[in-house]
Protein backbone atom coordinates (compact mmCIF):
# COMPACT_ATOMS: atom_id res chain seq x y z
CA UNK A 1 0.00 0.00 0.00
CA UNK A 2 1.34 3.40 -0.93
CA UNK A 3 0.34 6.95 -0.07
CA UNK A 4 0.60 9.98 -2.34
CA UNK A 5 2.12 12.99 -0.58
CA UNK A 6 3.73 16.25 -1.56
CA UNK A 7 7.37 16.06 -0.60
CA UNK A 8 10.18 18.59 -0.86
CA UNK A 9 13.65 17.47 -1.92
CA UNK A 10 16.41 19.89 -1.01
CA UNK A 11 19.76 20.02 -2.81
CA UNK A 12 22.89 22.13 -2.74
CA UNK A 13 23.44 24.26 -5.84
CA UNK A 14 26.41 26.20 -7.18
CA UNK A 15 25.11 29.03 -9.37
CA UNK A 16 27.38 30.85 -11.79
CA UNK A 17 28.22 34.50 -11.18
CA UNK A 18 25.45 35.63 -13.53
CA UNK A 19 22.92 33.31 -11.93
CA UNK A 20 23.93 34.38 -8.43
CA UNK A 21 23.55 38.04 -9.40
CA UNK A 22 20.10 37.38 -10.88
CA UNK A 23 18.99 35.45 -7.80
CA UNK A 24 20.32 38.16 -5.48
CA UNK A 25 18.33 40.79 -7.39
CA UNK A 26 15.25 38.59 -7.14
CA UNK A 27 15.72 38.16 -3.39
CA UNK A 28 15.96 41.91 -2.96
CA UNK A 29 12.83 42.56 -5.05
CA UNK A 30 10.90 39.88 -3.15
CA UNK A 31 11.83 41.52 0.14
CA UNK A 32 10.90 44.99 -1.13
CA UNK A 33 7.49 43.87 -2.47
CA UNK A 34 6.68 42.02 0.75
CA UNK A 35 7.65 44.96 2.96
CA UNK A 36 5.85 47.56 0.87
CA UNK A 37 2.68 45.49 0.72
CA UNK A 38 2.87 44.94 4.48
CA UNK A 39 3.35 48.67 5.01
CA UNK A 40 0.28 49.47 2.87
CA UNK A 41 -1.82 46.91 4.70
CA UNK A 42 -0.70 48.19 8.10
CA UNK A 43 -1.46 51.78 7.17
CA UNK A 44 -4.91 50.87 5.84
CA UNK A 45 -5.79 48.79 8.90
CA UNK A 46 -4.60 51.13 11.65
CA UNK A 47 -5.49 54.33 9.81
CA UNK A 48 -8.81 53.45 8.18
CA UNK A 49 -9.78 50.08 9.72
CA UNK A 50 -9.75 48.71 6.17
CA UNK A 51 -8.41 45.36 5.01
CA UNK A 52 -6.49 45.01 1.76
CA UNK A 53 -6.93 41.75 -0.14
CA UNK A 54 -4.40 39.84 -2.22
CA UNK A 55 -6.11 41.03 -5.41
CA UNK A 56 -5.67 44.66 -4.36
CA UNK A 57 -2.01 44.06 -3.46
CA UNK A 58 -1.43 42.40 -6.82
CA UNK A 59 -2.96 45.38 -8.63
CA UNK A 60 -0.73 47.70 -6.58
CA UNK A 61 2.31 45.66 -7.63
CA UNK A 62 1.42 46.27 -11.29
CA UNK A 63 1.34 50.01 -10.62
CA UNK A 64 4.66 49.90 -8.78
CA UNK A 65 6.32 48.33 -11.82
CA UNK A 66 5.03 51.21 -13.99
CA UNK A 67 6.45 53.88 -11.68
CA UNK A 68 9.87 55.36 -12.32
CA UNK A 69 11.03 54.66 -8.78
CA UNK A 70 10.28 50.92 -8.85
CA UNK A 71 10.64 50.16 -12.54
CA UNK A 72 13.46 47.71 -11.74
CA UNK A 73 10.85 45.27 -10.37
CA UNK A 74 9.99 44.41 -13.97
CA UNK A 75 13.55 43.20 -14.58
CA UNK A 76 13.11 40.05 -12.49
CA UNK A 77 10.60 37.23 -12.84
CA UNK A 78 7.12 38.28 -11.76
CA UNK A 79 6.26 34.90 -10.23
CA UNK A 80 8.43 35.19 -7.06
CA UNK A 81 6.96 38.67 -6.48
CA UNK A 82 3.42 37.32 -6.73
CA UNK A 83 4.35 34.45 -4.43
CA UNK A 84 5.62 36.96 -1.86
CA UNK A 85 2.17 38.58 -1.86
CA UNK A 86 0.55 35.17 -1.42
CA UNK A 87 2.80 34.44 1.54
CA UNK A 88 1.83 37.78 3.07
CA UNK A 89 -1.84 36.92 2.56
CA UNK A 90 -1.28 33.61 4.37
CA UNK A 91 0.49 35.43 7.19
CA UNK A 92 -2.47 37.78 7.67
CA UNK A 93 -4.92 34.87 7.50
CA UNK A 94 -3.02 33.22 10.34
CA UNK A 95 -2.98 36.46 12.30
CA UNK A 96 -6.71 37.14 11.99
CA UNK A 97 -7.42 33.50 12.89
CA UNK A 98 -5.25 34.01 16.00
CA UNK A 99 -2.83 31.27 14.97
CA UNK A 100 0.15 33.59 14.58
CA UNK A 101 1.49 37.00 15.48
CA UNK A 102 1.24 40.08 13.30
CA UNK A 103 3.47 39.76 10.19
CA UNK A 104 6.91 41.32 10.49
CA UNK A 105 9.00 43.16 7.95
CA UNK A 106 11.78 41.27 6.20
CA UNK A 107 15.21 42.59 7.15
CA UNK A 108 17.95 43.36 4.67
CA UNK A 109 20.27 41.54 7.07
CA UNK A 110 17.98 38.51 7.22
CA UNK A 111 19.88 35.30 7.76
CA UNK A 112 18.02 33.49 4.97
CA UNK A 113 16.80 34.86 1.64
CA UNK A 114 14.54 32.91 -0.70
CA UNK A 115 12.38 33.12 -3.80
CA UNK A 116 9.62 30.75 -4.86
CA UNK A 117 8.94 29.80 -8.49
CA UNK A 118 5.79 28.05 -9.66
CA UNK A 119 5.48 25.87 -12.78
CA UNK A 120 5.19 28.79 -15.18
CA UNK A 121 8.52 30.28 -14.08
CA UNK A 122 10.92 27.36 -14.59
CA UNK A 123 11.69 24.65 -17.11
CA UNK A 124 12.32 21.04 -16.12
CA UNK A 125 13.74 18.82 -18.84
CA UNK A 126 15.87 15.67 -18.59
CA UNK A 127 16.72 16.36 -14.97
CA UNK A 128 17.87 19.92 -15.65
CA UNK A 129 16.28 22.94 -13.98
CA UNK A 130 16.28 26.34 -15.65
CA UNK A 131 14.68 29.30 -13.89
CA UNK A 132 13.01 32.27 -15.55
CA UNK A 133 15.39 35.06 -16.68
CA UNK A 134 18.29 32.58 -16.82
CA UNK A 135 20.03 31.29 -19.93
CA UNK A 136 21.27 27.97 -18.56
CA UNK A 137 20.31 25.33 -16.00
CA UNK A 138 21.40 25.39 -12.37
CA UNK A 139 24.34 23.28 -11.23
CA UNK A 140 22.57 20.94 -8.79
CA UNK A 141 24.44 18.37 -6.70
CA UNK A 142 22.09 15.40 -6.67
CA UNK A 143 22.76 13.96 -3.22
CA UNK A 144 19.76 11.66 -3.70
CA UNK A 145 17.57 10.93 -6.74
CA UNK A 146 14.11 12.31 -7.23
CA UNK A 147 11.24 9.77 -7.30
CA UNK A 148 11.01 8.05 -10.67
CA UNK A 149 8.88 10.06 -13.04
CA UNK A 150 8.42 12.92 -10.60
CA UNK A 151 8.34 16.49 -11.85
CA UNK A 152 8.58 19.49 -9.53
CA UNK A 153 5.51 21.68 -9.18
CA UNK A 154 7.19 24.39 -7.09
CA UNK A 155 10.84 25.39 -6.83
CA UNK A 156 12.26 27.42 -3.96
CA UNK A 157 15.79 28.82 -4.22
CA UNK A 158 17.40 30.01 -1.00
CA UNK A 159 20.68 31.28 0.38
CA UNK A 160 21.49 30.81 4.06
CA UNK A 161 23.53 33.04 6.35
CA UNK A 162 26.68 31.03 5.59
CA UNK A 163 26.38 31.91 1.90
CA UNK A 164 25.34 28.42 0.78
CA UNK A 165 22.81 28.09 -2.03
CA UNK A 166 20.00 25.53 -2.01
CA UNK A 167 17.08 24.55 -4.21
CA UNK A 168 13.99 22.77 -2.88
CA UNK A 169 11.86 20.82 -5.36
CA UNK A 170 8.27 20.07 -4.35
CA UNK A 171 7.10 16.85 -6.00
CA UNK A 172 4.38 14.24 -5.75
CA UNK A 173 5.83 11.13 -4.16
CA UNK A 174 4.48 7.65 -3.45
CA UNK A 175 5.53 6.52 0.00
CA UNK A 176 5.13 2.77 0.62
CA UNK A 177 3.68 1.94 4.02
CA UNK A 178 6.12 -0.06 6.15
CA UNK A 179 5.06 -3.37 7.67
CA UNK A 180 2.53 -2.99 10.47
CA UNK A 181 4.09 -2.88 13.91
CA UNK A 182 2.30 -3.86 17.11
CA UNK A 183 4.70 -1.98 19.36
CA UNK A 184 3.95 1.34 21.05
CA UNK A 185 6.49 3.70 22.53
CA UNK A 186 6.35 6.83 24.65
CA UNK A 187 8.96 9.56 24.65
CA UNK A 188 10.00 11.65 27.63
CA UNK A 189 12.11 14.58 26.45
CA UNK A 190 15.04 15.67 28.57
CA UNK A 191 18.40 17.37 28.58
CA UNK A 192 20.90 14.93 30.08
CA UNK A 193 19.26 12.26 27.92
CA UNK A 194 17.68 13.71 24.81
CA UNK A 195 14.78 11.27 25.06
CA UNK A 196 13.94 8.40 27.38
CA UNK A 197 11.78 5.69 25.84
CA UNK A 198 9.16 3.66 27.65
CA UNK A 199 11.24 0.59 26.78
CA UNK A 200 13.81 1.85 29.27
CA UNK A 201 16.28 2.97 26.60
CA UNK A 202 17.90 6.35 27.10
CA UNK A 203 19.23 8.13 24.04
CA UNK A 204 22.11 10.39 24.92
CA UNK A 205 21.94 14.07 24.06
CA UNK A 206 24.62 14.78 21.42
CA UNK A 207 24.84 18.42 22.61
CA UNK A 208 25.92 19.65 19.20
CA UNK A 209 26.09 23.29 20.28
CA UNK A 210 28.22 22.51 23.32
CA UNK A 211 30.68 20.47 21.24
CA UNK A 212 31.31 23.49 19.00
CA UNK A 213 30.92 26.13 21.70
CA UNK A 214 34.63 26.98 21.88
CA UNK A 215 34.84 27.38 18.10
CA UNK A 216 31.68 29.50 18.10
CA UNK A 217 32.90 31.70 20.94
CA UNK A 218 36.21 32.32 19.19
CA UNK A 219 34.45 33.29 15.96
CA UNK A 220 32.09 35.61 17.83
CA UNK A 221 34.97 37.31 19.65
CA UNK A 222 36.65 37.99 16.34
CA UNK A 223 33.39 39.40 14.99
CA UNK A 224 32.98 41.75 17.95
CA UNK A 225 36.41 43.31 17.30
CA UNK A 226 35.70 44.26 13.71
CA UNK A 227 34.56 47.72 12.71
CA UNK A 228 30.87 47.86 11.85
CA UNK A 229 30.28 48.14 8.12
CA UNK A 230 33.76 46.96 7.18
CA UNK A 231 34.60 44.13 4.80
CA UNK A 232 36.47 42.30 7.56
CA UNK A 233 33.37 42.37 9.74
CA UNK A 234 31.36 40.76 6.97
CA UNK A 235 34.01 38.05 6.63
CA UNK A 236 33.92 37.45 10.39
CA UNK A 237 30.11 37.31 10.33
CA UNK A 238 30.36 34.71 7.59
CA UNK A 239 32.67 32.57 9.76
CA UNK A 240 30.20 32.73 12.66
CA UNK A 241 27.38 31.72 10.34
CA UNK A 242 29.37 28.72 9.10
CA UNK A 243 29.76 27.44 12.67
CA UNK A 244 26.05 27.86 13.31
CA UNK A 245 25.26 26.07 10.04
CA UNK A 246 27.52 23.16 11.00
CA UNK A 247 25.72 22.82 14.36
CA UNK A 248 22.26 23.01 12.78
CA UNK A 249 23.11 20.47 10.07
CA UNK A 250 24.44 17.90 12.54
CA UNK A 251 21.47 18.39 14.86
CA UNK A 252 18.96 18.00 12.02
CA UNK A 253 20.68 14.87 10.73
CA UNK A 254 20.58 13.26 14.19
CA UNK A 255 16.89 14.11 14.71
CA UNK A 256 15.95 12.76 11.29
CA UNK A 257 17.61 9.42 12.03
CA UNK A 258 16.03 9.21 15.49
CA UNK A 259 12.51 10.13 14.36
CA UNK A 260 12.62 7.74 11.39
CA UNK A 261 13.71 4.88 13.63
CA UNK A 262 10.93 5.53 16.16
CA UNK A 263 8.24 5.74 13.48
CA UNK A 264 9.37 2.64 11.60
CA UNK A 265 9.63 0.45 14.71
CA UNK A 266 6.35 1.45 16.40
CA UNK A 267 2.71 1.68 15.40
CA UNK A 268 1.88 4.22 18.11
CA UNK A 269 4.14 7.02 19.33
CA UNK A 270 3.15 9.01 22.42
CA UNK A 271 4.67 12.38 23.31
CA UNK A 272 3.95 15.27 25.66
CA UNK A 273 2.57 18.62 24.56
CA UNK A 274 5.51 20.67 25.82
CA UNK A 275 5.39 24.47 25.83
CA UNK A 276 8.97 25.02 24.76
CA UNK A 277 8.47 28.77 24.47
CA UNK A 278 7.70 29.01 28.18
CA UNK A 279 10.50 26.61 29.13
CA UNK A 280 12.99 28.85 27.34
CA UNK A 281 12.26 31.57 29.91
CA UNK A 282 14.40 29.59 32.35
CA UNK A 283 17.73 31.39 31.94
CA UNK A 284 19.77 28.48 33.26
CA UNK A 285 18.32 25.89 30.91
CA UNK A 286 17.40 27.95 27.84
CA UNK A 287 20.63 27.21 25.97
CA UNK A 288 20.42 23.46 26.62
CA UNK A 289 16.72 23.34 25.69
CA UNK A 290 17.38 25.16 22.44
CA UNK A 291 20.21 22.77 21.64
CA UNK A 292 17.93 19.77 22.26
CA UNK A 293 15.41 21.11 19.70
CA UNK A 294 12.35 19.27 21.03
CA UNK A 295 10.02 21.25 18.76
CA UNK A 296 11.84 20.10 15.63
CA UNK A 297 11.72 16.49 16.82
CA UNK A 298 7.97 16.73 17.37
CA UNK A 299 7.47 18.25 13.91
CA UNK A 300 9.38 15.38 12.31
CA UNK A 301 7.36 12.80 14.22
CA UNK A 302 4.10 14.44 13.15
CA UNK A 303 4.66 14.36 9.41
CA UNK A 304 6.47 11.02 9.38
CA UNK A 305 3.64 9.34 11.30
CA UNK A 306 1.22 10.79 8.74
CA UNK A 307 3.40 9.50 5.89
CA UNK A 308 3.82 5.97 7.19
CA UNK A 309 0.35 5.43 8.62
CA UNK A 310 1.40 5.50 12.27
CA UNK A 311 -0.54 7.02 15.15
CA UNK A 312 0.90 9.96 17.07
CA UNK A 313 -0.78 10.63 20.42
CA UNK A 314 -0.05 13.91 22.22
CA UNK A 315 -1.05 14.02 25.88
CA UNK A 316 -1.90 17.15 27.80
CA UNK A 317 0.95 19.32 29.03
CA UNK A 318 -0.48 19.30 32.57
CA UNK A 319 -0.40 15.53 32.92
CA UNK A 320 1.92 14.86 35.92
CA UNK A 321 4.06 12.24 34.21
CA UNK A 322 7.15 12.75 36.36
CA UNK A 323 5.39 13.07 39.74
CA UNK A 324 2.97 10.19 39.20
CA UNK A 325 3.90 6.83 40.71
CA UNK A 326 3.58 4.25 37.98
CA UNK A 327 2.89 1.49 40.51
CA UNK A 328 0.10 2.87 42.72
CA UNK A 329 -1.01 6.09 41.03
CA UNK A 330 -0.04 8.46 43.84
CA UNK A 331 0.99 11.94 42.71
CA UNK A 332 3.88 13.52 44.53
CA UNK A 333 3.40 17.18 45.46
CA UNK A 334 6.87 18.43 44.52
CA UNK A 335 9.69 16.96 42.47
CA UNK A 336 12.58 19.39 41.79
CA UNK A 337 14.52 19.00 38.55
CA UNK A 338 17.69 17.94 40.35
CA UNK A 339 15.94 14.83 41.76
CA UNK A 340 16.59 12.12 39.20
CA UNK A 341 15.49 9.18 41.37
CA UNK A 342 12.73 9.14 43.97
CA UNK A 343 10.82 6.76 46.21
CA UNK A 344 7.04 6.70 46.42
CA UNK A 345 5.84 7.52 49.95
CA UNK A 346 2.74 5.38 49.48
CA UNK A 347 4.05 2.08 48.09
CA UNK A 348 7.82 2.44 48.49
CA UNK A 349 8.62 1.88 44.81
CA UNK A 350 11.92 3.40 43.69
CA UNK A 351 11.58 5.27 40.38
CA UNK A 352 14.02 6.57 37.85
CA UNK A 353 12.49 9.95 37.08
CA UNK A 354 12.72 9.78 33.28
CA UNK A 355 11.85 6.10 32.88
CA UNK A 356 8.84 6.42 35.17
CA UNK A 357 7.66 9.48 33.23
CA UNK A 358 7.95 7.59 29.94
CA UNK A 359 5.90 4.68 31.33
CA UNK A 360 3.19 7.06 32.55
CA UNK A 361 3.11 8.88 29.21
CA UNK A 362 2.66 5.58 27.38
CA UNK A 363 -0.19 4.49 29.69
CA UNK A 364 -1.94 7.83 29.29
CA UNK A 365 -1.45 7.79 25.53
CA UNK A 366 -2.84 4.28 25.13
CA UNK A 367 -5.85 5.24 27.25
CA UNK A 368 -6.43 8.28 25.06
CA UNK A 369 -6.06 6.23 21.89
CA UNK A 370 -8.45 3.54 23.10
CA UNK A 371 -11.26 5.59 24.59
CA UNK A 372 -10.55 9.25 23.79
CA UNK A 373 -9.80 10.16 27.40
CA UNK A 374 -9.10 13.74 28.42
CA UNK A 375 -5.35 13.42 28.39
CA UNK A 376 -5.17 14.75 24.85
CA UNK A 377 -4.19 18.41 24.54
CA UNK A 378 -7.17 20.55 25.46
CA UNK A 379 -6.42 24.20 24.94
CA UNK A 380 -9.37 25.57 26.84
CA UNK A 381 -12.14 24.36 29.12
CA UNK A 382 -15.66 25.67 28.64
CA UNK A 383 -15.83 27.35 32.03
CA UNK A 384 -12.49 27.97 33.64
CA UNK A 385 -10.33 28.43 30.54
CA UNK A 386 -7.88 25.84 31.89
CA UNK A 387 -7.08 22.38 30.67
CA UNK A 388 -9.48 19.79 32.08
CA UNK A 389 -6.54 17.50 32.88
CA UNK A 390 -5.19 20.13 35.22
CA UNK A 391 -8.47 20.27 37.15
CA UNK A 392 -8.59 16.53 37.87
CA UNK A 393 -7.87 15.41 41.44
CA UNK A 394 -4.52 13.82 42.12
CA UNK A 395 -5.79 10.24 42.23
CA UNK A 396 -7.96 10.63 39.11
CA UNK A 397 -5.16 9.07 37.06
CA UNK A 398 -5.25 5.86 39.10
CA UNK A 399 -7.59 4.32 36.56
CA UNK A 400 -5.04 4.56 33.75
CA UNK A 401 -3.83 1.04 32.89
CA UNK A 402 -0.40 0.16 34.24
CA UNK A 403 2.26 -1.27 31.96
Amino acid sequence: MTQQVKRAFKYRIYPSDEQAAELSRTFGCVRLVYNRALEERTRAWYGEQRRISYVQSSAALTQWKKSEELAFLAEVSSVPLQQALRHLQSAFAGFFARRAKYPRFKSRKKTRASAEYTRSAFTWHDGKLTLAKMAGPLDIRWSRPLPEGAEPTTVTVSRDSAGRWFVSLLCEDSIPSPPAANAAVAIDAGISSLVTLSTGEKIANPRHERRDRARLARAQRELSRKVKGSVNREKARHRVAKVHARIADRRRDFLHKLSTRLVRENQTVVIEDLTVRNLLKNGRLARAISDASWTELRSMLEYKCAWYGRELVVIDRWFPSSKLCGACGTVREKLPLNVREWTCDHCGTVHDRDTNAAHNILAAGLAASACGDGVRPQRESSRTGRSSAKQEPQRATAGIPRL
